[in-house]
């Protein structure tokens, strides 16, 4: 494989994001180059804040193994979560009750559905009922909206705990629009805490249809507790195109990948 330096960086880049890590004798052996030049390109990609060299070769990066909280998560690619909400918000349709996740990327969703008639929203989610009540009170959102009650988490703004999931256990819904902090084709949907995933896990079950909002930096990591695999999903909703290693996967599995514009 020809490839001059700056493409290497770049495919070993997406090989963390497919598989989260890279070892040097692989890489020495795809891209047809010596050890000591593969240590180099780790060596730049590390000094870029880009991965982690380890023994034997390099992991993606993962800055923490607790999650940010709320405040944190707002300022977290931005952009990317605006842009990923817009083009969920288009898989709502009138008259649908959905289940709205916690999380910065599904709370980027609400500003899009103004225009939805008869909208049932749940939630566990409090930036995401203190939206959606003031846009109630501006008579812009004409919808029900649910809090799914139980132990609030005040750092990250959410409620969870078993009486969340028994309430959970009550509803049935159309979509299900769902954040995660891990995404791999191997390992499935990740996230940080167990008693949220338990959460969303219950929505996935009670849920028509099961989408996932996630931004690129979530590709390739693993986090402490799983949630579902890829195939109990319906759709992925991201901000850049599922990586072409992963696609063959994605058809077999009939999962849908729709990369926001």
């Amino acid at each position: 494989m020809s490839l001059i330096g700056e493409e290497r960086k770049d495919y070993i880049l997406n090989q963390l994001n497919l598989e989260g890590k890279v070892k040097t004798n692989d890489l020495v052996d795809n891209l047809n180059v010596s050890s000591e030049t593969i240590r180099r390109y780790l060596e730049e990609l590390e000094e870029e804040n880009k991965l982690k060299r380890v023994y034997g070769g390099a992991v993606k990066i993962n800055l923490s193994r607790d999650e940010p909280s709320h405040l944190k998560r707002e300022v977290l690619h931005a952009d990317e979560k605006r842009k990923i909400g817009r083009a969920a918000a288009t898989l709502v349709e009138d008259n649908d009750v959905i289940f709205i996740d916690d999380g910065t990327t599904t709370l980027h969703m609400i500003d899009y559905l103004l225009n939805k008639k008869n909208i049932t929203v749940l939630t566990i989610s409090i930036p995401a009922l203190y939206l959606l009540i003031d846009y109630k009170n501006k008579e812009l959102y004409s919808g029900d909206i649910y809090l799914l009650g139980g132990k609030v988490n005040s750092m990250h703004s959410r409620v969870t705990g078993t009486l969340a999931e028994k309430m959970v256990e009550n509803f049935y819904a159309d979509k299900a629009f769902l954040s995660v902090d891990g995404l791999m084709v191997e390992k499935g949907i990740t996230g940080f805490d167990e008693e949220k995933g338990q959460l969303t896990r219950q929505f996935i079950k009670n849920a028509k249809q099961s989408i996932v909002l996630s931004d690129q930096s979530k590709f390739g990591l693993v986090q402490f507790y799983k949630i579902a695999d890829l195939k109990e999903i319906d759709i992925i909703v991201s901000d850049a195109a599922a990586p072409k290693e992963w696609e063959d996967y994605l058809v077999k599995k009939d999962v849908t990948w729709i990369a926001a514009q």
